[in-house]
């Protein structure tokens, strides 16, 4: 008997301990912690599952519009954490050389432990990193590489033309698929020189869906640290590791492949960071760390191009005269196909550009939060965020989704217009331009932006050139667009339906083309 009293004593005692817990955090937090002030969700304050709830179901940066809508232009979004709506905000958060990325990047290390560009902490070595690997997205690398890319589009553009004439009724093209086909092939070709094929063979398109589970895992922990410090990350690795170990076999074979090769037998990161690969030096990058950038390489510049690219489908096609617009100045601007290539000519067309930039304002590929935290430092110098002074401890950010929705940089901030980036209201451009983070801002920015300004511009207009499109008819020609009378956020038709994993996923439009006139036999397609 005394050890059964001993055994329901110290559960008794642990009940007590537990249940003591449960109490005093939630008050704690509530009550008497440091951002007790500051205004949000009762849940949010309590616990980060409640970022964890809506990130489960890919709509957090739909939930933090909302919550900005109700609770004002700064709110608690997690017991220790703050989101802030303004440009102003944005500027003190990611251009302050006293802040760093949060410590949560550190759970989407992957299995090598070796941090790559996305989620090394340490500054000099993030510096290190963005140097080299800069050098093969920069915009004298995109020249040299532009060949490469221009193959990669004439076959997509071959493959739309094979879709638009089967028979008298030709097939609705999914762009969100093609265009993801697109990226990936670019970015193997970039990253290792390697030939995924992916747009007109099976073998490697499992990169794509092992890409999307791979971000909606880590933005799940990146939101809700918990289950990851609970072990139920181990699980999902046990469910996922054949999938996994097939990504791994490929990325092996892509980096021996390469690295059997002349370092300058083609145009791509390692022919730019070779010559400092193990040499020891201050600005040298281990052999070991090319997975990690691998890794990081493929979501990076692939997936969120191709973000980019269906948006900006979808917008053209639910919007005539925007489309119109578009087509006059493509065509206009140039007299054969081949002619459409980077320079001052596609530079010139200001109504494209326009057009992507509305895409990614109303669409931003990576549409949640990127936390942020002061670094520890012996300065006493307060941290302060558009005028409110932060707690240290505190993980801060701007919400992209939110900041380019918010009607006081961009009216009627739900409807696709192209000309509110060609105002001549020089005021109101550059609130606009303060407010336009699709790569966010700062040292930590996205350095693939001229790659992604390229391949958008290419794609958009190559397709304008050689097709007309618009949208499938029936439900399949709903793939994309919002439900009406949904309250989710997931309300407004006009809308393409962004699912909020870190880089975002989505689906569609479904598209049908013609080719325009005989402009087709400049692909050297038989149709």
């Amino acid at each position: 008997m005394g050890i059964i009293e001993a055994v329901l004593s110290t559960a008794a005692y642990g009940a007590v301990i537990f249940i003591s817990y449960c109490l005093l955090v939630p008050c704690y937090r509530i009550w008497f912690h440091p951002l007790k002030d500051y205004p949000g969700p009762l849940l949010a304050r309590i616990s980060d599952s409640y970022g964890g709830f809506y990130a489960l179901g890919r709509r957090l940066h739909l939930a933090t519009f909302r919550d900005h809508k109700k609770y004002g232009p700064v709110m608690r979004h997690g017991p220790n954490k703050l989101i802030f709506s303004s440009p102003k905000a944005a500027q003190d958060i990611y251009n302050n050389e006293r802040v760093n990325k949060s410590r949560v990047y550190l759970l989407t290390l992957q299995a090598s432990g070796v941090p790559s560009i996305f989620n090394v902490l340490d500054r000099r070595m993030h510096q290190v990193k963005r140097k080299l690997i800069g050098q093969a997205v920069s915009e004298r690398a995109m020249r040299m590489f532009e060949p490469t890319m221009t193959e990669q589009i004439d076959i997509f553009l071959g493959e739309l033309l094979a879709l638009s004439s089967k028979g008298s009724s030709p097939s609705p093209v999914n762009m969100t698929d093609r265009c993801k086909r697109l990226g990936i092939d670019i970015i193997g070709l970039l990253a290792f020189g390697y030939e995924l094929k992916t747009q007109t063979e099976e073998t490697h398109r499992f990169i794509i869906k092992g890409i999307t589970g791979s971000n909606y895992r880590s933005n799940c922990f990146l939101q809700w640290p918990l289950p990851k410090k609970m072990g139920i990350d181990q699980a999902m690795h046990f469910l996922t590791y054949g999938l996994r170990q097939r990504y791994f076999r490929m990325l092996q074979g892509m980096i021996s492949a390469r690295l059997s090769q002349d370092k300058h037998a083609k145009v791509d990161l390692l022919s730019f960071v070779a010559d400092s690969i193990d040499t020891g030096g201050v600005e040298s990058i281990g052999s070991s760390e090319l997975w990690s950038e691998a890794v990081f390489f493929f979501p990076a510049g692939g997936d969120t191009t191709s973000t980019a690219l269906s948006a900006l489908f979808f917008y053209l096609s639910r919007n005539p005269e925007a489309y119109r617009k578009l087509a006059d100045e493509v065509r206009g601007a140039f007299t054969s196909g081949a002619e459409i290539r980077g320079g001052p000519q596609l530079a010139g067309c200001r109504y494209l550009r326009a057009c992507v930039d509305e895409a990614l304002r109303m669409s931003p590929p990576v549409s949640g939060t990127l936390w942020r935290e002061l670094c520890s430092s012996e300065s006493e110098e307060p941290f302060i965020v558009d005028g409110y002074v932060v707690p240290p401890g505190t993980q801060v950010g701007v919400n992209i989704y939110t900041l380019h929705h918010n009607e006081e940089y961009f009216p009627e901030p739900f409807v696709f217009s192209p000309e509110r980036w060609l105002t001549e209201d020089e005021d109101a451009l550059k609130a606009m331009n303060a407010a336009f983070a699709p790569f966010s801002i700062g040292a930590r920015s996205c350095a693939g932006k001229p790659m992604a300004y390229l391949e958008s511009s290419l794609v958009v207009a190559k397709t304008l050139w050689y097709f007309d499109f618009d949208t499938a008819l029936g439900r399949v020609g709903e793939v994309g667009e919002g439900v009406p009378g949904k309250t989710d956020g997931r309300g407004r038709k006009g809308e393409f339906q962004l699912y909020d994993i870190f880089a975002a996923t989505h689906d569609g439009p479904n598209l049908v083309f013609h080719p325009r006139g005989d402009f087709w036999k400049e692909l050297g397609v038989k149709s």
